[in-house]
């Protein structure tokens, strides 16, 4: 790398930085979502010609971004709140993801003739929910912890789970598997994830038990974060779901079994700027990298996509998860999920950096790969915004109704 493009490499950086703390500063006096803000300034940015050209290798999203951002939102779920509405994240995560993207491909084929494979790799992309706004919103009005723990622990499952089904997708648009080989293929990624989370979260968790030197025990938790998600990328698995399976062992256990006062200050503290910060550049990145004017020939595709994904939302929340929850009674209360929850469930389903990657990294090669793309881009910026400046008066109603408990 050359030293001029290592140097605007660099100011491309702090420029990121600064834009981005200057719209926190902004927003906190206007009733705007700060993930809708920063993608709006995105966007303006996109806009303006600005002699700069902004290439983001889907690698660079996944590999760098995904890993702190999963691994500090896992780090901070309480294990005990998360077994008592374990069934929902899992129904949202696992058939959830599924049932997504069929039905955003189906809706594709049927309405705008998008051949069904291609149709069902557009909802694997959109199938990973992007929630940070929504997140924001439910803690700014102290909504009950499991509300949030489940929206929270959705998100990071299903961004896991929608990555594998897309894989299959595209390896299927090829003729390389069959409809078996693609079940035993998700089941097996997803097992084995967890497996190497686990075993990694607990080596993690015994090694910060010898050590007392804050510096030194946070560093093990940034090779922990990086470590589980490149070596279950490298094993061809699930790095996602293993770095947030490795997160949650060591918040709730390494947390306890090792760390001392001064190291979970630093730990607590360090994650949260690196979510911040990584948060504030992706969403920067969103609006930068969606050209509006690409879009416009795409319109009804892109209009008929928004239709399936909320068709999808609304089937898993309402359906699946709300219904099978009041069928068993179960989980929270005796008549399972309350409907205000079910709400704001449904408006959590914004799209955001996932599927930004996934749509980068699509083969070259792929039948209609730049009207898939631009598909996916239309959605994400309708969800981004549309849905984030709904958000606040969504959560706001849907805490008002029924009985909620803390």
């Amino acid at each position: 790398m050359s030293q001029t493009v290592t140097i605007n490499a660099v100011e491309l950086f702090v420029a990121l930085i600064a834009v981005a703390t200057a719209a926190a500063l902004v927003v906190r006096r206007v009733a705007v979502p700060y993930t809708v803000a920063l993608v709006v300034v995105g966007l303006i940015g996109g806009i303006i010609d600005t002699g700069l050209e902004i290439k983001v290798p889907p690698d660079l999203i996944l590999a760098v971004f995904l890993p702190a951002l999963v691994f500090e939102g896992g780090y901070r779920l309480d294990l005990g709140e998360l077994r008592r509405v374990i069934w929902p994240v899992l129904l949202l995560a696992i058939p959830g993801v599924l049932v997504g993207a069929v039905v955003v491909g189906l809706v594709l084929n049927l309405t705008t003739g998008l051949p069904i494979e291609l149709g069902f790799i557009v909802g694997a992309m959109l199938a990973a929910t992007d929630p940070p706004a929504v997140l924001a919103a439910i803690k700014r009005m102290h909504a009950p912890a499991l509300l949030t723990t489940t929206v929270e622990a959705e998100s990071l499952f299903n961004d896991g789970t929608a990555i594998v089904v897309f894989g299959v997708a595209v390896a299927a648009v090829n003729g390389s598997v069959n409809m078996f080989d693609a079940s035993a293929s998700i089941v097996v990624t997803i097992v084995s994830s967890v497996l190497i989370g686990g075993v990694g979260g607990l080596i993690a968790s015994r090694l910060l038990a010898h050590l007392d030197d804050h510096l030194i025990e946070l560093s093990v938790t940034v090779v922990l974060a990086y470590g589980t998600y490149l070596l279950a990328d490298q094993l061809h698995e699930s790095g996602v779901i293993a770095t947030v399976v490795a997160a949650i062992v060591l918040g709730n256990y390494g947390r306890v079994a090792g760390m001392t006062q001064r190291t979970e200050e630093a730990v607590d503290t360090i994650w949260e700027f690196a979510a911040f910060l990584l948060t504030a550049m992706l969403f920067l990145l969103i609006g930068l990298l969606i050209a509006l004017p690409d879009l416009l020939d795409n319109l009804v595709p892109i209009a008929w996509g928004i239709v399936g994904v909320l068709a999808a939302r609304a089937l898993v929340v309402y359906v699946i998860t709300g219904g099978l929850s009041r069928l068993a009674r179960a989980p929270i209360t005796n008549r399972g999920l309350p409907l205000g929850w079910l709400h704001i469930m449904m408006a959590a389903g914004l799209r955001g950096a996932v599927a930004v990657a996934l749509a980068l990294s699509l083969p070259d090669d792929l039948p209609e790969r730049q009207t898939l793309v631009e598909i996916v881009f239309g959605i994400i910026l309708f969800t981004l915004i549309a849905q984030g400046l709904s958000l606040d008066t969504v959560v706001r109603r849907s805490l008002r109704r029924g009985d909620l408990p803390a």
